[in-house]
């Protein structure tokens, strides 16, 4: 005889779990905001601004998105019930095997939707930008920010996130001393915000010759692609703009001429470089927009209207702490020094499997 015993006695609270996420997930504001940007897209001007109508289509999209996970769990849900009693009229074990399957799948969507209810911060649903910078360790630290950089290239591979190479500047002998790129999709900024600090790696240096046991730093820095609606106003005479022939892994394209660009913000400080785009003119953009974003960070972070106030470097990274350690040698362990999470895989968190690291934070947050 068919056993649904352990389903039954689930189903109703996986129900009730998906009303509790509900509340936050506020479903009639975001049917009502749906419908306030149906109607801006079917003004016969609204094509006259194309940036403009992108970020609408855009925001359109996201919420779209957000409203079908929910309904599609809700219906999902509420079609168990009958599915387990067809199974069992029909006394079909494959049959219920399949309900038990997709109720687990179910279960798994749920958990997901109620992290992404925890990113409720003012750009948790923006693009991210990401740096990885090499620090002490000589040429293991460039090579651990070369390791970093390919974990979160395949986090977000894994995720459906389109990546986008803006910087690299690579070492002579191995690795990278830094690279920056754009990780776009829903959440992408959300989820990796809580990765910014410093990443320690404890290993046998494949550069030392005598095997001894090394310890590297690299450092992340996240912030999120601030839209043109939302950017500072950067004022031209506070930059100093420099070419500069490009090099690295960009392409044959990016050594024929001097496309390269790297500007300095005067009053803070912030350098910013991009040589990845086939034209100076693409690499100015892409550089103004990225400093555009850590110029709005700075101010938040300072509560400062004028630019000209802001203090700090973003150039500057502090190795005394780290927020986890992988560790590759003498035994393999991978630790949030935050949350305390712990994995002994780490040839699998390298492969980009860091979703329980940022959960656990995530979480953590919502029980503060």
């Amino acid at each position: 005889m068919i056993q649904f015993d352990q389903m039954k006695s689930d189903l109703p609270i996986a129900k009730a779990n998906l009303k509790e996420v509900g509340s936050p997930f506020d479903l009639a504001g975001l049917r009502k905001q749906l419908e306030e940007l149906s109607v801006q897209t079917e003004d016969p001007e609204f094509w006259n601004n194309p940036d403009t109508a992108q970020n609408i289509l855009k925001k359109k999209k996201s919420l779209e998105t957000r409203l079908e996970k929910y309904e599609s769990l809700e219906k999902g849900l509420d079609d168990m019930e009958e599915l387990m009693e067809l199974a069992e009229e029909m006394e079909d074990e494959e049959e219920a095997d399949s309900i038990v399957e997709a109720f687990g799948n179910l279960q798994q969507q749920l958990e997901t939707l109620k992290l992404d209810t925890l990113l409720s911060g003012k750009y948790d649903h923006n693009n991210a930008i990401i740096s990885v910078h090499a620090g002490t360790g000589g040429v293991d630290a460039m090579d651990w920010a070369q390791m970093l950089y390919r974990m979160y290239v395949r986090w977000s591979e894994k995720k459906g996130y389109k990546v986008t190479l803006v910087d690299m500047q690579d070492d002579t002998e191995a690795g990278i001393k830094s690279a920056t790129l754009i990780v776009e999709g829903e959440n992408a900024y959300g989820y990796l915000k809580n990765e910014k600090g410093v990443h320690r790696l404890v290993r046998i240096s494949p550069f030392n010759s005598a095997g001894k046991r090394q310890t590297s730093f690299a450092a992340l820095e996240v912030m999120p692609e601030i839209e043109d609606d939302m950017s500072v106003e950067i004022d031209p005479e506070d930059l100093r703009i420099d070419t500069y022939r490009s090099s690295g892994a960009g392409g044959q394209h990016v050594n024929k001429t001097d496309s390269a660009i790297r500007i300095t913000h005067l009053p803070t400080h912030i350098v910013v470089t991009c040589q990845n785009e086939r034209s100076q003119h693409q690499n100015k953009e892409m550089a103004m927009k990225i400093l555009a974003s850590k110029l709005m960070e700075l101010k938040e972070q300072e509560h400062k209207e004028n630019l000209k106030e802001l203090k700090g470097d973003f150039s500057l990274i502090t190795w005394g702490s780290q927020i986890r350690s992988y560790v590759f040698q003498p035994y393999t362990m991978v630790k949030d020094h935050r949350t305390g999470a712990e994995v002994g895989n780490v040839g699998a968190v390298m492969d980009g499997d860091i979703d329980y690291f940022i959960n656990e934070k995530l979480k953590q947050r919502d029980e503060d």
